[in-house]
């Protein structure tokens, strides 16, 4: 009888990328609603919490998996072996949370070279002590035996550069309602949205939801970083000089951020009208500008700090510039 009960429930599976591990705490954030994943459905996979080897997923049959929830950029050999795997095994693969979605936070290391970031890490930051110049090897023989490391790629991709994804619920991390409203979903057999949906976005401007007081024709002559000024916990905070990622964010998280005085950072992604995050708030942000001449504009422009990490915060890999090129 009860492998009759396991047979009618839904297989889960949740998988940990290229990212801080934020979206894998926000499964447990749905709080007692967790008994009611437990109840409909078994966790097949999911490497925090389950002693589950890569072998036994590479040995389930194909669409043995009902959905996967893979959060995490691609960053290495090792994440683009198991998005190409946990498609093969999933019915439903989900890109959740920004970095899965956008490539994230992680995808800024686009920027960068592989070597300049290994140079960094391993021989000139400050805490480091390596006189030997050593790196980590993707293969080392010891007398035990060989050990492996994945190997680390020169650019961070998004789940979807790498496989097809189904959906994508957008975040960092994602709230728990949006995380319910699939699951639900496909518990009681609900019509799922067309395949390629951003689950619990909407196709408008946070802005449209923002309860902040708007002017007609306000304009700054500089911009600052959060702890330059004090917000007054009203004004639009574009109107105050600094930067929001509102205008180019898809609505639907509530502006959470924004009602606890803080800035939105973009990470529910831009609407689908919009080709490139970046450009769209460069836009936004010249119709506030205060200057007469191109001298003044490019002062105030300067005021804006590390403008790649404020306006592709979570979207690099996916925007039109995408990295940066070395010759």
């Amino acid at each position: 009888m009860e492998n009759e009960v396991n047979k009618s429930k839904l297989k889960l599976a949740i998988y940990w990328g290229a990212a801080c591990g934020g979206c894998c705490v926000s499964v447990l954030d749905v709080h007692e609603h967790l008994f009611d994943i437990v109840a409909a459905a078994d966790l097949v996979f999911w490497p925090i919490a389950l002693d589950i080897k890569y072998k036994d997923v590479e040995a389930m049959e194909d669409n043995f998996i009902d959905i996967t929830l893979f959060n995490g950029a691609i960053r290495n050999s090792e994440n683009e072996h198991m998005a190409n795997l946990l498609r093969q095994k999933s019915n439903v693969l989900v890109a959740y949370g920004s970095c899965a979605h956008l490539g994230g936070i992680p995808g800024l290391a686009n920027m960068s070279t592989r070597e300049s970031l290994f140079e960094r890490v391993y021989e000139t930051s400050e805490s480091t002590i390596n006189p030997e110049k050593t790196r980590p090897q993707t293969r080392v023989e010891v007398p035990e035996g060989i050990l492996t490391l994945p190997e680390m790629y020169d650019s961070v991709l998004a789940l979807d550069q790498v496989v097809e994804v189904d959906y994508y619920i957008p975040g960092c991390p994602p709230t728990s309602d949006r995380l319910l409203e699939v699951f639900t979903a496909i518990v009681s057999g609900s019509q799922l949205p067309p395949k390629g949906t951003v689950i619990g976005a909407q196709e408008k401007p946070l802005c449209d939801e923002c309860e902040r007081k708007k002017s007609e024709n306000k304009l700054v002559k500089r911009f600052f970083r959060p702890w330059e000024i004090e917000d007054d916990g009203e004004t639009c905070f574009i109107e105050q000089g600094l930067i929001c990622q509102g205008p180019a964010t898809r609505a639907g998280c509530g502006f959470r951020c924004i009602q606890g005085n803080a800035p939105c950072r973009g990470c529910y992604g831009p609407t689908s009208d919009v080709l490139d995050p970046g450009a769209k708030m460069l836009s936004a942000i010249a119709t506030v500008i205060d200057a007469d001449s191109p001298e003044e504009i490019a002062k105030v422009i300067e005021t804006i700090e590390d403008p790649v990490g404020t306006f592709y915060r979570t979207s690099l890999p996916h925007a039109l510039l995408r990295k940066k090129l070395f010759n």
